[in-house]
């Protein structure tokens, strides 16, 4: 059979014996399952420190680079969440104005109402192009 699939035969005991050294391991699925879970139930904001910490409550006592091997192998990766921005001030002493349109859409005459929004344009001022 070594000579059909151009191994050593050295190479195949060798392989042999490792596969009958590791058989399926259990603890390892169940590790594997432990991260999964905690992933899902964490909503995947835990990285190797917090899983770690997790796993080790849950009587796993491992390390953090075997968390991070457990994690990479079951496609378990960190989501960042977007910080807060504020983008509106609404605690300032610039004028109001009012609504001259008041959802009035229907007009007789073209070029009469222009309606448009800049709030893309980028100021000096967070969003704001007046100097008080």
């Amino acid at each position: 059979m070594c000579r059909l699939l151009g191994v050593s035969r050295s190479a195949y005991y060798d392989y042999e014996q490792r596969r009958r050294n590791c058989p399926d391991d259990l603890h390892h699925r169940q590790l594997l399952d432990a991260v999964k879970n905690i992933a899902k139930s964490c909503d995947y904001t835990y990285g190797s420190r917090r899983m770690k910490q997790a796993l080790n409550a849950l009587g796993y006592s491992i390390s953090r680079w075997k968390t991070r091997k457990l994690m990479r192998e079951a496609f378990v990766t960190v989501r960042h969440r977007k910080k807060y921005k504020v983008t509106t001030d609404s605690n300032h002493q610039l004028p109001v104005f009012e609504n001259q349109l008041n959802r009035q859409f229907d007009v007789a005459k073209p070029d009469q109402v222009y309606v448009c929004d800049i709030t893309y344009i980028w100021t000096q001022k967070a969003g704001c192009i007046w100097q008080s």
